[in-house]
Parts: C-alpha cells; sequence; structure tokens
C-alpha cells in the first residue's frame, strides 16, 4: 500500500505539470500493485481509475477514459469524479444520450453541482427545483443534438437513467492543486455551496476581464498572471485562448499549443483554438500538425480567410 501510495502520489505530481501519459502510466504501475489487494483496496483502486481517467481524458484517449471510469464505478458505484469524466468523454464521442445520463446521475449524487467542467467540452449544468429537483437543461448544445438526433421526444430516447441511493446523495468537493499528495488529479472545483461556486466564477470572470484590459495595453505577461488566476477558478474556453494568445505574442509557442489544446478540450469547434495552435505549431516548424489544424478549422469555416492565408503560407513552407 505505501508503495501504491507513493505511485499515486508521483502520478499527481505529473498530472499537475502536464505530464498526462507519465501521470497514467504512475497510475497503472499503482493499480498493478494493488491488484491481488482485493476488497480492501477497492476503493484505492477506484480513485486510481478514476485518476488515470483524467489523464486520458486531457490526452483525448476518451475511448480508455470511458473504460477506466467503468471500472472506477464499478468499485465505487455513483462517485461523482468518474461519472462527470466518463461524461465528458461520452459527450466528446458525441454520445450525447449516454452524457446525459451521466450528468443527470451525478446531479442526483448532488444537485449543488454548478458546473462540471474536467477536460474535454462538458456542459454547464442547471438544476431545476420544479418537478421534483429534475434537470432542467445541460446544455443548449447538447439539447440540440438530442433534439436534431431524436426531434422533440428526445427524452424518450434515453438509455434508463439510474436511481441514486439514498445513501450516495451527499456533498463532494474536489480538492484543489494545493491539496495533500494523495488527492485526485485537479480539475474545475465542484463547490458543496451553491453560493461559493457562483463566487469563483464570478471571481474568475473578472480576473479575465483584467487579463483582457492590460491585453489592449500591451501588457501580455501581466494579462498572462490574470489569465492563470481566473483558470484556477473556472476552465473556460475563452480564458484559455485568450492566454494563448498572450503566449504567440511572446514567442511562448509551446505554451499556446498547450493552451488551445485544452481549449479544444472543453469545445473541440472552437475557431480561435484551431487557428492559434496552427500559428504556434507553424513557429515551432511542425508543419503537419499546423495544416491539420487549419483543416479542421475549415470544415467548421470554409471562407474563413485568415486561415486559408495561413494554409497557403503553409504550404510554401
Amino acid at each position: 500500500m505505501e508503495s501504491a501510495r507513493a505511485l499515486r502520489s508521483a502520478g499527481n505530481e505529473e498530472f499537475r505539470r502536464g505530464q498526462y501519459a507519465a501521470a497514467a502510466a504512475l497510475y497503472g504501475r499503482a493499480l498493478a500493485v494493488l491488484e491481488d489487494a482485493g476488497a480492501a483496496a477497492a476503493e484505492e483502486r477506484s480513485v486510481l481509475l478514476a485518476n488515470r481517467a483524467a489523464c486520458q481524458l486531457r490526452d483525448g484517449a476518451c475511448r480508455g477514459c470511458v473504460d477506466d471510469c467503468c471500472g472506477a464505478l464499478s468499485l465505487t458505484p455513483f462517485a461523482i469524479k468518474p461519472l462527470l469524466r466518463r461524461a465528458a468523454a461520452y459527450e466528446a464521442l458525441e454520445s450525447f444520450a449516454l452524457a446525459y445520463v451521466d450528468y443527470k446521475t451525478a446531479l442526483q449524487v448532488d444537485c449543488s453541482i454548478q458546473a462540471a467542467h474536467d477536460g474535454k467540452v462538458v456542459s454547464q449544468l442547471l438544476c431545476s427545483e420544479a418537478a421534483g429537483a429534475q434537470l432542467a437543461a445541460i446544455s443548449s448544445r447538447m439539447a440540440k443534438a438530442l433534439r436534431e438526433k431524436h426531434g422533440v421526444n428526445w427524452r424518450e430516447k434515453l438509455p434508463p437513467i439510474p436511481t441514486v441511493p439514498i445513501d450516495a446523495q451527499k456533498r463532494w468537493s474536489v480538492p484543489s492543486a494545493g491539496a495533500s499528495a494523495g488527492g485526485a488529479p485537479p480539475g474545475n472545483t465542484l463547490q458543496g455551496d451553491p453560493g461559493q461556486a457562483a463566487d469563483g466564477i464570478e471571481r474568475a470572470r473578472a480576473l479575465k476581464e483584467e487579463g483582457n484590459e492590460l491585453v489592449k495595453k500591451g501588457n501580455h505577461k501581466k494579462a498572462i498572471e490574470k489569465y492563470s488566476e481566473s483558470l484556477k477558478l473556472n476552465q473556460e474556453c475563452a480564458t484559455y485562448t485568450n492566454r494563448a494568445l498572450c503566449y504567440l505574442t511572446l514567442k511562448q509557442h509551446k505554451e499556446a499549443v498547450q493552451d488551445c489544446t485544452e481549449a479544444l478540450q472543453l469545445d473541440p469547434k472552437n475557431v480561435k483554438a484551431f487557428y492559434r495552435r496552427a500559428q504556434a505549431l507553424k513557429e515551432l516548424k511542425d508543419y503537419k500538425s499546423s495544416i491539420a489544424d487549419i483543416n479542421s478549422l475549415l470544415k467548421i469555416e470554409p471562407k474563413n480567410t485568415a486561415a486559408l492565408r495561413l494554409l497557403q503560407e503553409l504550404n510554401r513552407a
């Protein structure tokens, strides 16, 4: 167990550094150590699987994330983190019905959850007090996708939504990046107090606006600090793309790529993220990946003149 805890702690540190593959490998080694521990280590194994799922989500390995989350939930049913991470992976895979079921199940566990962003595109959750505190909507985008596929009666096409037992309905909170080394990988904070969550989101928005004003003044280094503070409170796509622009201006191209990748995990069709990552990759002389990003952008906006111009430059490179 000591060895497994040490491996988990090392994995958490790699996760915080953005080294998701290394973190996943460490969590896998910890799982191997606990392989023969049986029921005594069920909770620890569940946490390790959920942590590895977070790594796979960040790296875009959504099917692996789903598998690990299923494993974690088999060991600790209705655990909030694997539910939300599996929902995120399902949504990225465009399995919107399965994502909806996981989100609604998570809201049964704790309907105070205000936002459930955890890696890929994860919609804002809204909890309605009407009709027994049922889910009013998880996001207009997801609802629209389900409605387009199944029509106005799309809810009738959903898989069965499990009933969460009373003893599993509790308040949860995700440790921050500064939590104990044994904690799970940091993600967006899920506050047990809705007011506290709202305050955090509002503060994040204010910090982002301060960053925007600094960009207008040409103070990109200070703007990066403001955006970074904002992202600690709320992982928002626009904040990542704004910080990426600052990194591009300061010629910190690897950091720009990372921020755009984070933004695309939150919104796989974000035009700014594709364009700015393509710009950064061009400067890093990764022309193949840059062209791939521009082509992805042009599938979304075929007449985007800036992207078409950059593509011409890349084809001449």
